[in-house]
C-alpha cells in the first residue's frame, strides 16, 4: 500500500477518511506491514455498507527531524499538516514498535506535538510490533492509556505482531483474524459516532 500526502480529510456520508500513523523506522518496517494489514481490513469491513475508505498514510520516520525540531522551535509546514491531518481524521490505525517496553520516542514526541483536543471521540485502532510475544502488553499498558487520556474512541480489539506473525501460515491467519475483528469494532464505532452525529 502506498504512502499518500497529507492533507485535510474530506468526508462525506459516503466517505470515511483513515489516517494510518506507522512509527516503524526500518525498511521494509513491520509497524508498517502491521498498519497496511489493518488498513486493508478497515476497507473491507465498510466496504459492504458502500462506505469508501480514502486511507492517508503518515511514516514518522520521514518527520524524525521535523518532530525533534519542533520542541524547541516553530513546527515544519509538512509536520503542521501532519498533525492537522491526524486531527481531521474520521478514524485512526496507530501503529508503533516496542522500545524497552513501551512505544518508541518518536512516536511518543509526535503524540505530544498533538492539541490535546485534537482526536477526541475519533474511532482508532491500536497496534504494536515487537519481537516476542512479551511485549505485547504495552497495548493495554502504554497506549491504551494514552489514547483514552486523549479522549480517542479505542476499540476493544489492540493487534500485537510479532516476526512468526508473518512466517508461520497459522501465525498469520491469527494475526488476520484479530486485524478483522478491530476493524469490524471500528466500523461499528463509524457508524455509532455517524448516528450520533445526525441525531445531535
Amino acid at each position: 500500500m502506498q504512502s499518500y500526502g497529507t492533507g485535510p480529510v474530506q468526508t462525506t456520508p459516503e466517505r470515511v477518511g483513515l489516517v494510518v500513523v506507522a512509527a516503524g523506522v526500518s525498511t521494509p518496517s513491520s509497524s508498517r506491514l502491521l498498519a497496511d494489514l489493518l488498513t486493508e481490513e478497515v476497507v473491507a469491513a465498510l466496504a459492504p455498507a458502500g462506505t469508501h475508505v480514502e486511507p492517508t498514510v503518515i511514516e514518522l520516520r520521514d518527520l524524525f527531524g521535523d518532530i525533534a525540531a519542533a520542541f524547541t522551535g516553530p513546527a515544519s509546514d509538512r509536520l503542521e499538516e501532519a498533525l492537522a491531518t491526524v486531527g481531521s481524521a474520521d478514524a485512526l490505525v496507530v501503529v508503533t514498535p516496542v522500545f524497552a517496553a513501551s512505544y518508541s520516542g518518536m512516536f511518543k514526541a509526535f503524540i505530544d506535538l498533538l492539541d490535546p483536543a485534537a482526536i477526541a471521540g475519533t474511532p482508532t485502532i491500536i497496534g504494536a510490533t515487537g519481537g516476542s510475544l512479551r511485549h505485547a502488553l504495552v497495548l493495554d499498558h502504554a497506549l491504551r492509556p494514552l489514547f483514552s487520556y486523549l479522549r480517542a474512541q479505542v476499540v476493544p480489539t489492540a493487534v500485537f505482531a510479532t516476526a512468526s506473525d508473518w512466517a508461520a501460515e497459522a501465525d498469520a491467519q491469527a494475526l488476520h483474524d484479530r486485524a478483522r475483528r478491530a476493524a469490524d469494532e471500528l466500523a461499528r464505532a463509524l457508524g455509532s459516532s455517524a448516528a450520533f452525529a445526525l441525531a445531535g
